[in-house]
């Protein structure tokens, strides 16, 4: 976990730089046109530049998160959304402020989407995906390890019932309890079911073939990739190509992108969001539909295997001697495995 975390949260954030960061120079003139080249040589790869006709064009680009920012060359001012996200505001305004001193007056920064009163930094929604994260991981050890004697159907309706209660607890810390966003609460709220249903569905699912492993590997899928490619602290651009990769269809980025769009860009890009959350949940319901088949073979086969040496040794050749039979050896080893897995899970 050392290892993973290490790998993870360093290779996606300890060297943000600019990767076709998308912004704009606002005029129709030559003058606009050479500064937007001007802009885009000498960075390469670093920098989209773009030049846009009026402030009408450039703020209706940051709503529908085409640009990070849109400099006015005749008044040294730049318009960002920091609701989008902070981190590429604050790299836009970067870009721009040397052009600005050039000219010899200050950047003025004008935030066409600020995020709400109680998200100043617009950060608010990522530790809100944090919490529900280690909610619905931290039940899938739970349900997992000491679920695992109950029959699969029994195991998803509590899932579900699992999931509501964290999306619940979600929707409350975003709301009345610390007021992250300001409305779209019902909204926020089925994006935080989807999100935890399709962490705990999974997780519950690939227990029946991972075991012990079932907490490692949904760390994995859920903190280590998930949390580094949801663009909460840094989006795509900013980031390298892996992790920019994963934001395109990872559950997080899902959840993050979608409750900005709601909550801040009148829902533009909000059906592809969700629609990322609920192809998560479909592929989790197929894995746990795919274990509980797996489970009912091997109950068959186990089933199959104890009636055998039962049927085969004669008193005199075991019993009568004091030694075990095998079916009460595989039974108490079976016991033993899953104490110890109920530890090693609570544990971490």
């Amino acid at each position: 976990m050392c290892l993973g975390m290490g790998l993870a949260y360093l290779g996606a954030f300890a060297h943000p730089e600019p990767h076709q960061l998308p912004v704009a120079v606002v005029g129709s003139g030559a003058e606009a046109k050479v500064l937007a080249q001007e802009l885009h040589d000498p960075t390469g790869d670093a920098l989209d530049v773009r030049t846009l006709p009026d402030r009408a064009a450039a703020e209706q680009a940051l709503r529908t998160r085409e640009i990070t920012g849109a400099y006015l060359p005749g008044s040294s001012s730049i318009l960002v959304a920091t609701a989008g996200s902070d981190t590429s505001a604050t790299a836009a305004e970067k870009v721009f402020a040397p052009v600005a001193e050039q000219q010899g007056e200050p950047l003025h920064v004008t935030d066409v989407v600020p995020p709400a009163e109680g998200d100043p930094t617009g950060q608010g929604i990522f530790f809100l995906l944090v919490a529900l994260s280690i909610g619905s991981y931290a039940s899938v050890a739970a349900l997992g390890a000491a679920g695992s004697a109950l029959p699969m159907r029994l195991r998803a309706l509590l899932v579900a019932g699992t999931s509501f209660v964290v999306s619940l607890i979600g929707t409350a810390f975003a709301g009345p309890v610390f007021r992250l966003v300001d409305h779209g609460l019902w909204g926020l709220w089925g994006m935080s079911w989807l999100y935890s249903a399709g962490i705990l569905f999974l997780g519950v699912g690939l227990h029946t073939f991972l075991k012990r492993w079932t907490t490692l590997g949904v760390m994995v899928l859920f903190v280590m990739l998930n949390f580094t490619s949801s663009g909460g602290i840094f989006r795509p651009e900013l980031q390298n190509g892996f992790f920019g990769s994963l934001h395109a269809f990872w559950n997080g980025a899902g959840f993050v992108e979608g409750l900005r769009s709601l909550v801040y860009f009148d829902g533009y890009g909000l059906a592809r969001n969700v629609w990322t959350l609920v192809a998560w949940l479909g592929l989790a319901l197929v894995v746990i539909t795919a274990a509980g088949v797996t489970e009912r073979r091997r109950t068959v086969r186990a089933a199959t295997a104890a009636q055998q040496p039962v049927e085969s040794v004669q008193p005199a050749a075991g019993a009568e001697r004091g030694e075990p039979v095998p079916v009460q050896r595989r039974s108490e080893a079976e016991i033993a495995a899953q104490e110890e897995e109920m530890e090693e899970s609570v544990a971490v």
